[in-house]
């Protein structure tokens, strides 16, 4: 059985974690932070929220919303093209359940072989698939090396993805502002940028010099209220700015 003081505490943590998960929390940063508290919660060391792949061939890294998976994994998941393939996401289309299974079925193309990737630490993950108000759908995953949760559990971790999601898209909606904010030039800058283009490479299509780049970059970066360059990338496209 169960200890119940730590029944208790753990019930505690997570009528915390939901109160935590209020209109208040308005930022991309405050989500990320909350996301982190639920992986803990319940004992999980990954996470993702990711847009669901439309075809066969979408960037898993474009895609990716808000993650904690090593950099140099989701680099070489992306090279490995098996986001749109794996059996994991395909079983995510059929049913609007949460799923738990090994990790390998998100790693792997269906019917292919495992794609040669290290993720340590991710042996198992819990999946479900979440839509916005408007209908886009998206992925949110825990992963980690703890077994399969009860009924009980599982429902709790639902919800709590359900919530956090919520939060989520209220930031989408703080950040539609952009769309008018954004100036044509910052937007073109963004979109070759997200074509896989140098600042160089910018300033010659554009006619205009490499350091003019490099400020519409941070005017854009700032407008879009993102840490670096790739991460306003991500959020232009899910704005649809590019």
């Amino acid at each position: 059985m169960r200890d119940p003081e730590q029944v208790a505490l753990h019930n505690d943590a997570y009528a915390d974690l939901l109160s935590g998960m209020s209109g208040s929390v308005q930022t991309e940063y405050e989500v990320l932070h909350l996301m982190r508290q639920c992986a803990a919660q319940f004992g999980f060391n990954n996470f993702m929220i990711v847009r669901f792949p439309i075809g066969e061939h979408q960037r898993f890294a474009e895609r990716l919303v808000l993650s904690n998976w090593p950099s140099d994994l989701v680099r070489r998941y992306d090279l490995a093209g098996c986001f749109g393939l794996s059996p994991l996401v395909d079983r995510l289309r059929q049913t609007k359940l949460p799923m738990f299974s090994a990790t390998d079925a998100l790693m792997q193309a269906e019917g292919g072989d495992r794609a040669e990737l290290a993720w340590e630490g991710m042996d198992n993950t819990f999946a479900v698939h979440l839509h916005t108000t408007y209908g886009e759908s998206y992925i949110a995953t825990l992963s980690g090396t703890r077994a399969a949760p009860d009924e009980s559990e599982t429902a709790n971790i639902f919800m709590a993805l359900v919530k956090l999601f919520e939060c989520l898209e209220r930031t989408f909606e703080a950040g539609s502002s952009a769309r008018d904010k954004l100036s044509a030039r910052e937007i073109e800058c963004l979109r070759w940028a997200a074509a896989g283009k140098s600042s160089d490479e910018i300033a010659i299509i554009l006619g205009i010099s490499a350091y003019t780049v490099s400020s519409y970059f941070k005017t854009a970066t700032r407008k879009l209220d993102a840490v670096n360059r790739m991460q306003a990338i991500a959020r232009a496209m899910r704005l649809k700015l590019i």
